[in-house]
């Protein structure tokens, strides 16, 4: 079969934009599961926990003891009788990193490995027993060896395998129990019923060390070319009600079994998920079509073809969630000052609360409750967003004028970040009816939820940008849209933190908010 350049006639990039661009001709509509689809979506309520992360806070934990326990040593019997030899920290620093290579060497990390005490404590045992091999053999050669103390030398390593004897023992007790309620694997739907979703299910069982956990299928066809139960999994509706399901089970991937041959489909199908905070594969080991090796990624032996990929996930949601916090500590110590003049004004100026609260939309579409300080009358205040704050709004207090314009109001909103409802920086929250022209931005603009793929944030892209304040037009959110989908496909820790450095300077052009 010749191969061929992985370039199909649609791509991820279209699918955005055609969503963005389009106008829905629809009122929003509930959408209902099927009691099956119910059942299956509240067994999978939990947060998953990254395998990724897990590994990768496990080595820092053995790197960092190993260190330790070498120095700790060598304190407590080296340095009372030779006093301080440089010859000692550095073989400590170089064991700890030789037995993270060594460890990964042996496969200590993997998953499959820490649910087991034999068998993780198996391999740890004789990585650890080759570092201090090696070492032996290199001082030996180099005839160094009297340089050490075998009494330190014997001590960290036998107290190096006590931990590593308790630690991976408490290691292997959590993932057995994380795994029994199915927060270590990824959940995964499959798109599309019938022959092709068998053989690839049917496939991935096969894989020996497999941590996809097939939750149901959906397809919008109820023919014959996809009955209701596929190789053991049911069929737990249409394409329409998967967003819904996906949202509701947390799953991590969704895999399109349909063949790639069938475009329009594909391209149909992907229009209605890719707002989806999931990875999107599409199956190609029925394809008879051949890509170049690198266009593919694996599970096992079972090849994909990679569409979306989950924005911000594993190591960097660990990064950003430690920008939120640093940041907006820092900030909220270095602002309380202007908070607390706010509040008093708030108070001096009107009764009522001085914290406004507002459901709005959150990430992956869940409603959440954000705080701002109250710039209205109370008895005038529209926590539902159904009129839309205007130029001198009869609303609005001469307190909460001068607030709205400064940003101010969004301050208290430093405390949802630290409850980790919102970000610091991401997609603006906005109210669940926020309209323009009595059109829901998400009738306004297909696709809008796609925004909601990361957790919303106090500024954005689109805010920096010059979209900030009013919406009175169409175009004006179809271009924070625009905005807020090129943030997500961006990001990095460096981008949030020009955003967060520019955003002050921004605040200072007030034109349109109100």
């Amino acid at each position: 079969m010749t191969e061929i350049d992985p370039k199909l006639t649609f791509n991820a990039s279209s699918v955005m934009s055609d969503s963005i661009a389009g106008h829905s001709e629809q009122k929003r509509e509930t959408v209902h599961l099927s009691e099956r689809a119910t059942q299956v979506a509240s067994q999978f309520a939990a947060n998953a926990i990254s395998p990724i992360v897990i590994a990768g806070v496990i080595r820092v934990i053995e790197f960092s003891m190993i260190f330790l326990i070498g120095i700790g040593v060598y304190l407590w019997y080296v340095y009372p009788l030779d006093g301080f030899k440089l010859i000692y920290p550095m073989t400590v620093l170089s064991g700890a990193i030789l037995s993270m290579v060594f460890f990964q060497a042996a496969d200590a990390y993997q998953l499959s490995s820490l649910r087991t005490n034999i068998t993780q404590i198996g391999r740890v045992f004789a990585a650890w027993t080759m570092v201090f091999a090696f070492f032996a053999l290199i001082a030996f050669f180099a005839r160094i060896s009297t340089d050490y103390s075998r009494v330190w030398f014997g001590t960290w390593y036998t107290g190096g395998l006590i931990f590593f004897i308790i630690f991976r023992s408490i290691v292997a007790t959590f993932l057995r129990k994380w795994s029994k309620d199915g927060r270590l694997e990824r959940r995964a739907v499959i798109v599309g019923g019938g022959k092709n979703a068998e053989d690839l299910i049917l496939s991935l069982e096969h894989q020996g060390d497999n941590d996809i956990r097939i939750c149901g299928i959906f397809d919008d066809r109820k023919d014959d070319r996809s009955p209701p139960m596929v190789a053991g999994y049911p069929r737990l509706g249409t394409i329409a009600e998967l967003v819904e399901f996906g949202r509701r089970a947390r799953i991590d991937m969704l895999i399109v079994s349909l063949p790639i041959s069938a475009e329009s489909r594909v391209l149909a199908m992907l229009k209605k998920v890719w707002v989806l905070p999931v990875d999107i594969r599409l199956s190609a080991h029925t394809n008879k079509l051949r890509f170049r090796p690198r266009s593919y990624s694996y599970e096992g032996a079972v090849p994909f073809l990679d569409v979306f990929d989950k924005p911000i996930a594993d190591w960097d949601s660990v990064m950003k969630r430690a920008f939120d916090i640093v940041f907006s500590t820092i900030a909220l110590v270095l602002l309380s000052p202007v908070m607390l003049a706010t509040a008093i004004a708030i108070r001096l100026e009107s009764k009522g609360p001085i914290i406004f609260r507002q459901k709005r939309f959150g990430f992956n579409n869940e409603v959440i409750e954000v705080l701002k300080f109250r710039s209205m009358f109370h008895d005038m205040s529209d926590a539902d967003a159904k009129v839309v704050v205007t130029k001198n709004d009869p609303r609005v207090t001469r307190v909460g004028r001068f607030i709205r314009k400064t940003s101010i109001d969004e301050l208290p909103q430093l405390i949802n970040v630290l409850r980790s409802d919102l970000s610091l920086v991401g997609p603006r929250p906005h109210a669940v009816n926020a309209h323009t022209k009595n059109q829901l931005w998400d009738e306004v603009v297909d696709g809008y939820f796609g925004r909601h793929k990361v957790k919303p944030g106090v500024t954005g892209w689109a805010q920096i940008k010059g979209w900030r304040g009013e919406v009175d037009n169409e175009e004006k959110i179809r271009r924070r849209v625009e905005h807020d989908l090129y943030y997500i496909e961006n990001w990095s820790i460096l981008l949030d933190l020009y955003i967060v450095m520019i955003t002050p300077f921004k605040l200072l052009n007030s034109e349109n908010a109100y």
